[in-house]
């Protein structure tokens, strides 16, 4: 399995080549990670989304889907947006969450990214439960066929440690 690394660390902060933005579908920005992102970004990453929104996404992003723009003026080059599914209990929206996961991935080797540094999407506002967002997340990842590296910037002490359960259960599940 690829190394994964685990931060208890406000995203905002990470050097990578690429940083994955928890959007909603607008691309407007919001709270949590995206609020975060737009706010330390700066306006060009505003600029960015307001054009794609105004040609490839006029309805906005779909949950599941990605698409990169500048970082504007967080220590990165390129913000991955993605919008991850809102949790249900009457309807499993797992492969969604993974597809949010695995688009990302995509996105940064079509980028050329060395590096891709995520929040635990889905898992703030959008009350996906955290050991459930943990499992998908790592399991997703180890999945991929990206090459860089991978990281994981995590917001609280109880989130961390649902990554690392999920860490230690991937080789098992991965068999």
């Amino acid at each position: 399995m690829r190394p994964i690394e685990l931060l208890r660390t406000d995203i905002t902060t990470v050097e990578a080549d690429a940083v994955v933005n928890a959007a909603n579908s607008s691309l407007l920005g919001g709270g949590g990670v995206d609020g975060a992102i737009h706010r330390r970004g700066g306006p060009e990453i505003l600029a960015a989304c307001r054009e794609l929104r105004r040609t490839d996404w006029p309805d906005g992003l779909p949950a599941g889907e990605a698409v990169a723009t500048t970082a504007g003026r967080l220590p990165a080059r390129w913000v991955i947006h993605t919008v991850g599914p809102v949790f249900s209990e009457r309807e499993d929206r797992s492969a969604v969450l993974a597809s949010s996961y695995r688009r990302s991935l995509e996105v940064a080797g079509a980028l050329g990214a060395s590096s891709v540094v995520f929040p635990a999407i889905s898992a703030g506002v959008y009350g996906w439960p955290a050991a459930g967002a943990a499992r998908i997340a790592v399991d997703t990842v180890a999945a991929s066929p990206y090459e860089g590296r991978v990281s994981f910037a995590l917001f609280s002490d109880e989130m961390l440690d649902e990554f690392r359960a999920a860490l230690r259960g991937a080789g098992d599940r991965t068999r």
